[in-house]
C-alpha cells in the first residue's frame, strides 16, 4: 500500500504536464480604422462610442426611437423558436461539459450478490447461501493531459454556444427591424398608390364631363384613364405587399401573423440615428460569430493535444475493499477484504493509426483558423459595406426630397397651366407620373438607409440581452 501511494504522489507530482501546444490567439492584421469611417460620414453630436455598453448591452435598435419597434423585438427574442433553440443547445453543451469535467475524477462502485443453492461449481450435500458485498474505485491519472485537453475543448464548445445564441439574437434583431422599415415603406408607398388614384379619380370625372361636352379630344380621354389604371393596379400591389410581410414579421416575432396596428405614416419613418465617425476596428471584437470561430480554435486545438496524449501509456489504479461469506450467518463474523493495484495500457502496433489522428486533428486545427481569418475578414466587408450605403444614400436621400418637391410643384404647375389652356393634358399626365415615382423613390431610399444603419450594427456586433 506504501508503494502505490508512493507511486500515487508521484503521478500526480508530474500530472502537470500537457500534449500540445498552448491556444495562441489568431491575429489579423488591419487598420486602426474603417475606410469609410471619416468625417463626411456624419455629424458627431456625443463623444460617446458605440464600445459603450451598458450592463444589458447596447439595445440598439432603440436608437430609432420607435415604441413600436421597441415591442416587437421584445417580443421576438422573448418568442422565436430559434432563439429559444440556441438556449436549449447552451444547456446541452453545458451539460456535456460538466460530464466531461467528471472523466477527471475516480469513479466509485458498489456491486453485491446473494446466491444460494447446491451448486457452485460442484454438487454439495446440502444448500447454501453465500453473499458478496464490494466498493470498488477506478481513477486514471491524467498523466499525459487528455482529459484536462478535452475539458479545454468540452469548455471552448459550451462558450461557442453562448456566441452562436448572441449571434442568433443579433441576427433576429436586424431582421425583425429590417422587415420592420420595409413594412413602413409598403405601408406608405400604400398611402401615396391611395391619394394618387384619388385624384386621378377626380380627375378623370372632370375629363369625362369635358369630353362628353365636346371640349376636349378622345385622347385626353383615354390617357386619363390609363393613368387612374395605373394607380389602381399600384394599390392591391402594396397591399398583397404589406400583408406578406407581416406575416413574415410574424414568424419571427414566434406568433401567427397578423396586422400591425398604428404604424407611422410616410411622414413618420424611422428617424436616423446618429453614430461617431472614425469607428475604431477593434469594434469588431465584439461580434460573436468571431468569437465563436475564436472558441472553434480553441477547442480544436485542445482535440491535438489530446489526440497526442492517447499515443501515450495511460495508467490506472484500482481498488477494491469488501466482504464475503459462506452463509448469511457470518456477516457479522466475515472479515474485510481489500485489493488494489495500477494498470498499464499502451498502444504498441497500430500501423500508424494514432500518429494520423493527431495529423488529422492539426489539419482540422488549420481549417479551424482559415475560418477564423475568413470570418474577420468578412466582418470588415460588412462594416465597409455598411458604411459606404450609409455615406450614399445620404447624399442619395437628399437628391430624392428635392426631387419630389420639385416633381409636386412641377404637377401643381402643370395642371394650372392646363387648366388654363395652355399646355396639352399629356404633359399634365406626365407630371403626375414623374411626381407619382419620385415619392416611391424617395421611401425606397429611405428604407434603405435605415436597413444600412441596421446593417452597420449589426457588422460591428452591435449589442444584445445577455442570456
Amino acid at each position: 500500500m506504501r508503494v502505490l501511494i508512493a507511486i500515487l504522489i508521484l503521478l500526480i507530482t508530474f500530472s502537470s504536464c500537457k500534449m500540445g501546444k498552448n491556444f495562441e490567439k489568431a491575429e489579423i492584421k488591419s487598420d486602426s480604422t474603417f475606410r469609410f469611417s471619416n468625417d463626411s460620414l456624419i455629424a458627431v453630436t456625443s463623444a460617446d462610442s458605440l464600445a459603450t455598453l451598458d450592463s444589458n448591452g447596447l439595445r440598439w435598435w432603440e436608437l430609432f426611437k420607435d415604441p413600436i419597434l421597441d415591442t416587437l423585438v421584445n417580443i421576438a427574442l422573448e418568442n422565436n423558436r430559434e432563439v429559444q433553440t440556441a438556449i436549449k443547445n447552451i444547456e446541452q453543451a453545458e451539460l456535456a461539459y460538466n460530464i466531461q469535467k467528471a472523466e477527471i475524477l475516480p469513479e466509485f462502485d458498489v456491486k453485491g450478490n446473494i446466491n444460494r443453492g447446491n451448486y457452485s461449481g460442484f454438487l454439495t450435500d446440502g444448500a447454501n447461501t453465500s453473499w458478496y458485498g464490494a466498493g470498488s474505485v477506478t481513477w486514471e491519472i491524467d498523466f499525459w493531459g487528455k482529459y484536462r485537453r478535452l475539458n479545454e475543448s468540452a469548455k471552448a464548445d459550451y462558450l461557442g454556444t453562448k456566441y452562436a445564441f448572441q449571434s442568433i439574437q443579433l441576427t433576429l434583431i436586424s431582421q425583425v427591424t429590417t422587415t420592420y422599415f420595409e413594412l413602413q415603406g409598403n405601408k406608405a408607398n400604400y398611402e401615396i398608390a391611395k391619394q394618387t388614384l384619388d385624384t386621378r379619380d377626380s380627375s378623370l370625372l372632370i375629363i369625362q364631363e369635358r369630353f362628353d361636352q365636346g371640349i376636349i379630344p378622345e385622347i385626353d380621354l383615354n390617357q386619363a384613364q390609363i393613368q387612374k389604371a395605373i394607380a389602381a393596379s399600384a394599390v392591391p400591389v402594396y397591399e398583397r405587399r404589406i400583408a406578406l410581410t407581416e406575416n413574415r414579421l410574424g414568424l419571427l416575432l414566434g406568433t401567427t401573423s397578423k396586422k400591425i396596428e398604428n404604424l407611422p405614416g410616410s411622414g413618420e419613418m424611422a428617424k436616423i440615428p446618429e453614430i461617431p465617425t472614425g469607428l475604431p476596428s477593434q469594434l469588431l471584437n465584439r461580434r460573436p460569430d468571431i468569437l465563436l470561430a475564436e472558441q472553434n480554435i480553441v477547442s480544436q486545438n485542445a482535440l491535438v493535444g489530446a489526440a497526442q496524449a492517447a499515443r501515450f501509456p495511460s495508467i490506472s489504479l484500482t481498488g477494491l475493499l469488501g466482504i464475503a461469506s459462506n452463509e448469511l450467518t457470518g456477516l457479522t463474523a466475515g472479515g474485510l477484504a481489500w485489493n488494489a493495484g495500477a494498470n498499464l495500457a499502451a498502444p504498441l502496433f497500430h500501423f500508424g493509426k494514432n500518429k494520423r489522428r493527431v495529423e488529422v486533428e492539426r489539419v482540422k486545427t488549420e481549417k479551424a483558423v482559415l475560418a477564423y481569418e475568413q470570418t474577420v475578414l468578412i466582418a470588415f466587408k460588412d462594416v465597409e459595406d455598411a458604411l459606404i450605403k450609409i455615406e450614399t444614400y445620404k447624399k442619395e436621400l437628399i437628391a430624392r426630397e428635392y426631387h419630389v418637391k420639385a416633381a409636386l410643384n412641377a404637377q401643381n404647375l402643370s395642371k394650372l397651366r392646363y387648366d388654363k389652356g395652355v399646355t396639352s393634358y399629356l404633359e399634365y399626365l406626365e407630371q403626375q407620373r414623374q411626381a407619382f415615382e419620385a415619392q416611391l423613390q424617395q421611401i425606397n431610399t429611405r428604407q434603405n438607409l435605415n436597413n444600412s444603419y441596421v446593417a452597420l450594427y449589426k457588422a460591428l456586433g452591435g449589442g444584445w440581452p445577455k442570456p
